[in-house]
């Protein structure tokens, strides 16, 4: 990722843009929506094909060029015309340089057929700033994953299976670097028995390189000026590259019933995602009430803390970043429930300087931007002598209202002063006893209890750590209201919100108790006061006395490389039996299959950045459940799953043996 504009450049005549980088039209001067229709839906027979799924089902479409999004629209409207209507309609498209807010809305207004599609997309698209991006509109029955990058970057790390394919983008002597075999072995690599495809273009390389890839492929009819176009489909799957068992996706869930344990910020979230795939969720919660732990506190920060490196962690955030901001523009009341106005990181020394100026030129300005002090105190509403940067689509929550609201989900039945107690196997599922003796029963189990986790024997081995952390909460005042941003530094304070501020939090590593004490509460001020003295002044300063404040604590969970866990479990005793070869050389190429437990996953260790983490791994774990396309670049899946401490600990023995 370079700090080169992300959004496309566009030339704008007559009502329809243009690129400026390619020297290409978007869609066809003849009319856009028809070729569409023509072209991709016609093409890949969906009308019939929409019709004919059976309840529950997902068709997965594909394309290269997500453009204006013209064509992802047309297939949407279509499929609320002809699917059944407990059908889901997955969607994924690739874009190396999307339209900017601005630009996607005025090009929209080209087509007042498609006005509630559109409207639609552009109150979610949100977020936009590289990687995979996922979407959910029509209540969730519409998922859009945006792989934000080179094609031949980004397809790559795609996991799905793909029903049909439509091939846009640029032309091919407009865009030759695209339209390459490369480009076409990931086609037929990510596609489904008899999967299709349809392309505007005839180009003779064209269609020898999709033949030379495993397609079969024709000439037909085109649109307007362009005399043929070409669809295809997919002969028999070829021989695929060994993969490693342990990296390979789970199966699927043999139904639909769930139960999920713990109703923070990790178990709603993955029991709305699983509800929203027609699930029956069922959430047990041991407090009387849910967000009772680390999603309990009365305001949270959306912002990152990224590498200039593209590492797991960060592509994890940038995805996660831009999920969490669509979900609260979903089922949050901006202003009240959240605020975007922004977050403001600053730079009180060298280091942190010289890290943020490469954050500066890796990043595009859309997801965040340096500001000199005086920028910075004017962005802030109260003075700033430090630079630093500014993040302007992040800002403050109140996550347990964001629990609610993913809790209040259709589907979703939560029970409270219920204590999950032991897991077991039972036929297709598992059975769940509770503290009182009473046995539930499930398809699908999703350890959602943070540190708790451990309690069970299935996860007992996870090296899940708590860490302590406490916000205050001051009074706020006519000088304080004037802060405008959230600020940032060794921690944060939000703007007002209900006459308070927040601002925290503590890291103690040496204590489990949850109790509120003054002395991290003076913790808490010195910090502010070192973040910004005119706020903490503002404030009280020194007669602002720890005794005052109100606060909470709790307990965050976290892992030894501070990746959260999340995805099926395995048998930790099996794995290392099955896998024991690994301890001798970890090169080998092994088959046995992996010692999966069946329905069992974790979503845990989001640590202190589950507001940005945790929405996305509950869309992670139902895409997972429900043989979806995944929400993440695969190499990110395979860092958070929940398997990898046991097999680096053979790894290691190996290791550690040849010494």
């Amino acid at each position: 990722m370079t700090a080169a504009p992300l959004h496309a450049r566009l030339a704008w005549q007559d009502g329809q843009p243009s690129s400026l980088d390619y020297g290409d039209v978007y869609f066809s001067r003849d009319s856009g929506l028809h070729e569409t229709r023509h072209v991709f839906l016609a093409g890949n027979r969906l009308a019939e094909r929409f019709a004919a799924l059976p309840q529950q089902a997902c068709f997965t479409v594909g394309e290269t060029g997500f453009g204006t999004g013209l064509n992802f629209l047309c297939a949407w409207q279509l499929f609320k015309a002809c699917a059944p209507a407990s059908a889901r309609l997955d969607f994924v498209s690739t874009e190396k340089h999307p339209l900017s807010h601005a630009d996607l809305s005025r090009a929209l207004q080209a087509w007042p057929e498609l006005a509630g599609e559109a409207a639609a997309l552009l109150a979610l698209y949100h977020g936009m700033e590289g990687g995979h991006q996922r979407l959910l509109l029509d209540n969730g029955r519409v998922s859009l994953s945006l792989l934000i990058g080179d094609t031949l970057d980004t397809l790559p790390e795609l996991d799905t299976r793909v029903d049909a394919w439509f091939l846009d983008g640029f032309s091919p002597s407009k865009n030759p670097d695209m339209w390459q075999l490369p480009l076409f072995e990931q086609l037929a690599r990510l596609s489904a028995a008899d999967a299709t495809l349809a392309t505007f273009t005839c180009s003779g390389f064209v269609r020898r390189g999709l033949s030379a890839a495993g397609f079969a492929v024709k000439k037909v009819p085109g649109f307007g000026s362009k005399r043929e176009m070409t669809v295809g489909t997919r002969l028999a799957a070829g021989t695929l590259p060994w993969q490693a068992p342990w990296l390979a996706r789970p199966p699927k869930a043999s139904g639909r019933r769930a139960i999920v344990i713990g109703a923070g910020i990790a178990g709603a979230s993955a029991a709305a995602s699983l509800a929203r795939r027609g699930f029956s969720v069922t959430v047990l919660e041991r407090h009387a009430a849910p967000a009772q732990e680390a999603s309990g506190n009365p305001q949270g920060v959306l912002y990152l803390k990224l590498s200039a490196h593209l590492t797991p962690q960060t592509r994890l955030l940038l995805a996660g970043y831009g999920y969490s901001l669509r979900t609260l523009y979903a089922c949050q009341q901006k202003g009240t429930d959240w605020d975007n106005c922004g977050v403001l990181q600053l730079a009180h020394d060298d280091a942190t300087r010289k890290r943020q100026a490469q954050l500066a030129a890796a990043f595009p300005a859309s997801l965040l931007y340096p500001v000199s002090p005086a920028a910075a105190s004017q962005l802030a509403g109260l003075p700033v002598s430090e630079e630093g940067l500014f993040f302007p689509e992040g800002g403050w929550i109140r996550p347990p209202r964001l629990v609610a609201a993913l809790l209040a989900s259709r589907g979703v039945i939560c029970r409270y002063q219920v204590q999950a107690k032991q897991l077991q196997p039972s036929g297709h599922g598992w059975q769940v006893t509770l503290g009182s003796g009473e046995t539930l029963y499930s398809d699908l189990v999703v350890i959602a209890c943070a540190n708790a986790a451990k309690d069970f024997s299935q996860s007992a081995q996870l090296p899940l750590k708590p860490i302590r952390g406490q916000v205050s909460v001051a009074r706020s005042t006519d000088a304080s209201c004037r802060l405008q941003t959230v600020l940032c530094g060794e921690g944060y304070i939000a703007p007002a919100a209900d006459a308070t501020h927040t601002f925290g939090a503590s890291f103690n590593f040496d204590s489990i108790e949850t109790d509120t004490r003054d002395s991290e509460h003076a913790e808490n001020l010195a910090m502010l006061a070192k973040l910004n003295p005119a706020l903490y002044q503002a404030l009280g300063g020194t007669d602002l006395a720890p005794a005052a404040l109100n606060g909470r604590a709790a307990l965050r969970a976290t892992t030894p490389d501070y990746l959260p866990l999340v995805g099926m479990l395995a048998d930790a005793a099996s794995l290392q039996q099955v896998y024991a070869d690994l301890a001798r050389d970890a090169s080998l190429q092994l088959y046995a299959p992996m010692p999966w437990l069946h329905g069992l996953y974790i979503s845990s260790g989001h640590g202190s950045r589950g507001m940005v983490t945790a929405p996305l791994a509950g869309e992670l774990i139902a895409s997972l459940a429900c043989g979806e396309t995944l929400p993440l670049p695969k190499s990110v899946v395979d860092a958070l799953s929940p398997n990898r401490f046991v097999l680096r600990a053979l790894v290691r023995s190996q290791k550690s043996k040849s010494r």
